[in-house]
């Protein structure tokens, strides 16, 4: 994978996009998330086994007494808004590129994907001094511009003293993921397709089977939108070599510590650790209701969309057919 520095990463980038996956996605306004539109359009009486119960027209089962689900076109015009994770834990990376690269390149794929006419994009930068918010805009022009801002906005950089022990979140300061995902529902009036960005490590409970700060607000905004999560990792987040002492540092706060990697048991508790720990984002984004492509520095990123992509459809394409089978079951 070509090393994401511009300016030409910006046509490496659209080169990426469009060659290796224009065709696959080609006329799918939602190819991310493929599916029905947004656009109501009447309801209908509620098929067991092959409905959502999520789209039950409530107002029109109570006026009816018979469950009802409503009925939406596809979209013709695609608003699309991007929330981009900017803070301090997005600028590592051990592989390829680093995460906040590998964010930029999740960005320009949804961009150009849904770059069509008619169709708007606009995207949220959450860094350490809060939301930069570019406005929504159509054309190729418009995503090269906010290519181009995300690409060489400032990095963050980590505090270099912090107070330790569990009393230190309590004066951390500054937006947080939740926060981030909030003001994108509040700006994204249109129904349409949301993205967040992130490696979604922000807000996490100690406990493995606590539920994050930004799941809530990651549910509210799947109630409205069409939701992807873009969630992006480096191998070494998930284990370590064995290379001798190193010394660690958490990205956010500043805290470091020296570690030796020699120990066995050590690097399998650690990867133990990160393996909970993305379980457990992968479950609060599950919750949430919203699409997970998993994109690793260590990996093609195309080819990862791309695999997402058949995956989704494939979900798709197989609930109408489990719908006709469990009503041939009961007759």
């Amino acid at each position: 994978m070509p090393e994401l520095t511009p300016p030409e990463t910006l046509r490496r980038l659209e080169l990426a996009v469009t060659r290796r996956l224009d065709g696959l996605l080609h006329g799918q306004h939602l190819g991310l998330l493929p599916g029905a539109g947004s656009e109501l359009a009447g309801s209908r009486e509620y098929r067991p086994g092959e409905d959502e119960v999520r789209r039950i027209d409530w107002a029109v089962t109570a006026r009816t007494a018979v469950p009802h689900v409503r009925e939406v076109d596809a979209d013709r015009e695609l608003t699309c808004w991007v929330l981009v994770d900017g803070t301090a834990s997005m600028d590592f990376g051990t592989a390829e590129v680093e995460k906040r690269e590998l964010a930029v390149a999740g960005v320009a794929a949804v961009g150009f994907l849904t770059a069509g006419i008619g169709n708007a994009l606009g995207v949220h930068l959450l860094g350490a001094d809060g939301v930069r918010r570019f406005p929504t805009g159509s054309g190729r022009d418009h995503l090269l511009c906010v290519l181009r801002a995300l690409l060489t906005a400032p990095r963050t950089q980590a505090a270099a003293t912090h107070r330790a022990g569990p009393a230190a979140a309590a004066h951390q300061s500054g937006p947080t993921l939740a926060g981030g995902i909030d003001g994108l529902r509040r700006a994204a009036t249109r129904r349409g397709l949301a993205v967040v960005v992130s490696d979604f490590l922000d807000g996490l409970p100690d406990d493995p089977a606590g539920r994050p700060d930004w799941e809530r607000a990651l549910r509210r905004l799947a109630t409205v939108h069409q939701v992807l999560a873009v969630d992006v990792t480096d191998p070494r987040e998930l284990e370590l070599p064995d290379v001798g002492v190193i010394t660690v540092q958490d990205p956010e706060s500043g805290r470091r510590r020296e570690i030796s990697t020699a120990d066995r048991g050590l690097r399998d508790r650690y990867a133990e650790a990160a393996a909970a720990q993305r379980d457990q984002i992968a479950q609060a984004i599950r919750r949430a209701g919203a699409a997970h492509l998993e994109l690793r520095t260590d990996r093609d990123w195309v080819a990862d969309i791309v695999r997402h992509v058949h995956r989704q459809r494939q979900l798709t394409n197989c609930a109408p057919a489990r719908g006709a089978a469990a009503r041939k079951g009961t007759t």
